[in-house]
């Protein structure tokens, strides 16, 4: 089997989240906003750590129950923390306690985060063209001017490229992988 170049195929938690999920478009608003919480922590880490962590991710932070999320308070914040499983970065947690109401407003003005950010790509996927490695695009850089307007933390132009590619939005497989169709 092909797959793309970057795929570690020592360690198949990354082939699984190559092979069954990254890049596969997907509309689920529960999903959409575990990756945007995971894409955030990614930032300045590697994926692979981020994928490690994942469940630890999903028990910290109540299934990614946004709406759980979006109420916090000051004490499950601190419990957050110090909590070992995750990564424990205080303007990243805050970023995501922020953006679970962020993204419960966008929700609630488009009838699903799917509709909001899908919207920007006319509910087509953007399929990679050339292999050229791109960390930003002209897509990525209107989604994040919009979220930053919008008042969401941790949403810079390279880390919703990677979120795009992430649920599918872009299709950044490789030519020669055989998931690229």
């Amino acid at each position: 089997m092909n797959r793309c170049n970057w795929v570690n195929l020592k360690k198949p938690l990354y082939v699984s989240y190559h092979d069954h999920e990254w890049g596969i478009p997907n509309h689920d608003d529960e999903y959409l906003f575990e990756f945007l919480v995971l894409e955030s922590f990614q930032a300045g880490l590697s994926w692979e750590c981020i994928l490690n962590k994942r469940n630890h991710f999903r028990e910290a932070f109540d299934n990614f129950d946004y709406n759980k999320i979006a109420k916090y308070d000051q004490n499950k914040i601190e419990k957050l923390y110090n909590n070992d499983g995750i990564i424990k970065n205080k303007l990243k947690i805050n970023a995501t306690v922020n953006n679970a109401k962020i993204f419960i407003e966008i929700q609630n003005e488009f009838g699903s985060f799917a509709n909001y950010i899908w919207n920007f790509s006319d509910n087509q996927v953007i399929k990679n063209v050339d292999d050229q490695f791109k960390t930003t695009s002209e897509l990525s850089d209107r989604v994040s001017e919009d979220l930053k307007k919008r008042g969401m933390k941790f949403v810079g132009s390279t880390i919703i490229y990677s979120y795009l590619q992430a649920i599918g939005v872009i299709n950044d497989h490789e030519l020669n992988c055989d998931f690229y169709q």
